[in-house]
């Protein structure tokens, strides 16, 4: 069959929407999966945070090096150093808070890890948010 003379060239414009509408499709669910992989990150990131504060919280003294007192900022480089993969260390922002005051036993110690993510999509690159994750863990010792 030979094709009509009023419908050539139908094929090309045709393709061109069926190639935008795939490409979307696609960076879309690119996107989708680096914001999960983001989230379970920085979730990851503030139980981790969360460890090496209760670890380090009840045998603090004023006489030695205390890592994690309230208001801290050593654990922030402690944070960035689990970053690998998709994420950039200089971006990620912690904040170590003990909601009783103190760092003794039995006090709960509150990690707050965020990190904010941009997409990757053209049509999405203007929204960007950031993701954050809050952990709690008991000092026990």
């Amino acid at each position: 069959m030979r094709p009509r003379h009023g419908e050539r060239g139908s094929t090309l414009a045709e393709t061109a929407i069926v190639m935008g509408v795939l490409l979307a499709l696609t960076l879309g669910i690119m996107d989708f999966g680096r914001a999960l992989y983001t989230y379970s990150f920085v979730a990851n990131a503030a139980r981790e945070g969360a460890r090496w504060a209760i670890v380090r919280g009840s045998q603090c003294t004023l006489l030695d090096h205390c890592p994690a007192q309230p208001g801290s900022s050593d654990i922030q480089p402690y944070v960035q150093s689990l970053s690998e993969g998709a994420t950039t260390a200089s971006n990620i922002t912690a904040s170590l808070s003990f909601p009783s005051g103190s760092n003794a036993p039995g006090s709960v110690a509150e990690v707050t890890v965020t990190y904010p993510f941009a997409f990757v999509a053209p049509f999405l690159s203007k929204l960007g948010f950031k993701m954050q994750s809050t952990s709690e863990m008991v000092i026990s010792n």
